[in-house]
């Protein structure tokens, strides 16, 4: 007698997990996918959410910036290039030294022009205020002449007061000029009549003095042109 003992039915599919090693690493697979799927638009999405809002970010900084503002940011930056363009123009050390020895040396040159135009001006009115003074004792002195070829000034108080008068004037260097024989000047003598004959003219008569006041014209002499004498002829004819 056989014992008939019932069969197992065996999946055909062989479906189950457990059973099959192949299912359990190909279910692992599949999970792993999944979730890298899901990070990489998780991180797709983040980046687009971050450029949208650097763009609106951008919009509203332009929509908030005033014209006035733009003006003075530019004239800032202009301003900021100017400066920089004077530093790098600015001349060096050296260069400023020799600049400002030049302007010593010109202030120097300048202040030894001004004190010798000062001296000479002031030695000039010095000139001045002494000739003015001499020309006033001119019509003493020409009485002093008309006193001494009269024979009054050969002795007594007159004579005295006559040589210490005369010894201020030469010590002020006046000079008499304007004696007969001497050759006629224009420019020094003053001719009153011309009596000479040729070419060649000579002081004949002196009628008044001409003086000169260390080497400056104080006063013309007041003369007779007259020929020059026979023997200034009778030499100017030899040579």
């Amino acid at each position: 007698m056989t014992d008939d003992k019932p069969e197992v039915e065996r999946d055909e599919d062989n479906t189950d997990v457990d059973a099959n090693p192949k299912l359990i690493d190909l279910s692992s697979d599949a999970k792993k996918a999944a979730k890298d799927a899901d990070q990489d638009a998780s991180e797709d999405a983040e980046a687009t959410a971050d450029t949208a809002d650097d763009d609106g970010d951008a919009d509203a900084l332009d929509a908030g910036i005033d014209t006035a503002d733009l003006a003075e940011v530019a004239a800032a930056l202009d301003q900021v290039a100017a400066d920089a363009e004077a530093e790098s123009t600015e001349p060096s050390l050296e260069e400023q030294l020799a600049e400002r020895t030049n302007d010593l040396q010109r202030l120097g040159a300048e202040y030894a022009n001004y004190r010798r135009r000062t001296q000479a001006e002031r030695e000039q009115v010095i000139e001045n205020a002494k000739a003015q003074v001499v020309m006033r004792f001119l019509p003493i002195v020409d009485d002093f002449g008309l006193a001494e070829q009269h024979g009054d000034l050969a002795e007594g108080p007159m004579k005295a007061f006559h040589d210490k008068f005369m010894n201020v004037l030469d010590g002020l260097k006046l000079q008499a000029f304007g004696d007969p024989g001497d050759e006629f000047d224009a420019e020094t003598y003053e001719a009153v009549q011309d009596m000479s004959t040729g070419d060649t003219k000579t002081v004949g008569t002196v009628l008044r003095k001409g003086y000169k006041l260390n080497g400056r014209l104080l006063r013309t002499a007041m003369v007779i042109i007259a020929d020059p004498p026979a023997d200034s002829e009778s030499e100017s004819d030899e040579s």
